[in-house]
């Protein structure tokens, strides 16, 4: 495992925001008490934390040649995507928000609400699953990037291109530069989301009127009334990516999509097809939790397969099997617990342990 001291301003800035958004976080919770739930927001919390203080060892090598890529990765992460935030803000502010005086008043957040809520009241059961498509696919979509890289990494860059001959290192080194750099970019990227968004908090420092009307757009596609004062969920799904990503790649991979398949799946299915509620009380039908475990299972098992092939076929099975149930008791408990933390960090865990133990 190597540890480069270039990778600290990763560190500093991570805690920092971590430290911002949690300062958010209280303000929410005293000014909307009922639609802020604070204990999701103390566990983003030290996610946050625990993202930058790992990130100098997430490279896991103590090959010399992959300094030069740490380097880089900093440079993406510190410096080349906070100016393309500020580039994007800058272009609203002089070329959009000042050409229009009244946009101020169109983009705000009573705004947001009134549409979200005459999107509900004409709800019928196909939009609601068009929603959830959205939803779902935009919470996917951080695992299917990380699932590309790696493989691009190792089977293009690295088998077609023979480029590991030429940079002298691996595919796995390149690839978790790759996973950590748009990862970590990523996070920042929706972190300033974030910090926009709910600036809504602030009476004279209301920044909000800066999203886009295209991101605006996109967000009232994919999110519920309530989730208008939690953090993103893509923000919070990758930032539970962090501490398992020591784990082999089949099941760091097994963990995140069961965390965006296994999930994705039960909701949709349970919303089409399922009649059964369990409990009464719940929204959850019983078709929803087979068809997330079975999901879960079956995307287990492709992963272990393709990354750890020489995993002998009971160890296979089971290990997948495990992940599965523990997306399957997480989801029956529907604890208020976001579960975007708790089926990446608990379903890696079992794995993993599974992994070595057996």
């Amino acid at each position: 495992m190597g540890y480069y001291i270039i990778s600290l301003p990763v560190s500093f800035l991570f805690i920092f925001i971590g430290i911002t958004l949690f300062y958010y976080a209280v303000k929410l919770k005293m000014k909307y008490p009922k639609e802020h739930y604070f204990l999701n927001s103390i566990l983003t919390f030290f996610l946050w934390l625990t993202a930058g203080v790992l990130y100098p060892f997430l490279f896991l090598t103590d090959n010399s040649k992959i300094r030069s890529f740490q380097v880089l990765s900093t440079f993406s992460i510190c410096i080349f995507t906070p100016i393309i935030i500020f580039l994007i803000l800058y272009y609203q502010y002089h070329f959009v928000v000042k050409n229009d005086p009244n946009i101020k008043k169109k983009r705000n957040i009573n705004t947001f609400l009134t549409q979200l809520e005459n999107n509900q009241a004409k709800s019928t059961k196909t939009s609601i699953l068009k929603t959830n498509y959205h939803r779902k696919a935009l919470h996917l979509f951080p695992a299917a990037l990380i699932i590309f890289l790696w493989i691009f990494a190792l089977y293009i860059w690295a088998d077609l291109l023979k480029a590991d001959e030429i940079w002298r290192i691996s595919g796995e080194e390149f690839g978790r530069f790759l996973i950590l750099t748009a990862g970590y970019s990523g996070i920042l990227v929706f972190a300033a989301l974030d910090i926009i968004r709910l600036s809504f908090i602030f009476e004279k420092r209301n920044l909000y009127y800066f999203i886009p009307d295209k991101v605006l757009n996109l967000l009232g596609k994919t999110m519920k009334r309530e989730e208008s004062f939690q953090f993103t969920k893509p923000a919070v799904i990758t930032l539970s990516f962090a501490p398992i990503f020591f784990y082999p790649f089949g099941i760091f991979a097994s963990a995140a999509l069961i965390a965006t398949i296994g999930d994705g799946t039960a909701c949709i299915f349970g919303l089409k097809y399922g009649k059964i509620k369990f409990p009464k009380t719940s929204n959850k039908t019983i078709v929803g939790y087979i068809a997330g475990f079975s999901a879960s299972f079956l995307v287990s098992l492709i992963m272990l397969y393709l990354f750890d092939p020489h995993l002998r076929l009971f160890k296979l099975l089971f290990i997948s099997l495990s992940g599965a149930l523990t997306f399957f008791i997480i989801d029956i408990l529907n604890v208020k617990i976001d579960d975007n933390i708790l089926n990446p960090l608990f379903s890696a865990f079992l794995m993993g342990t599974l992994y070595y133990l057996i």
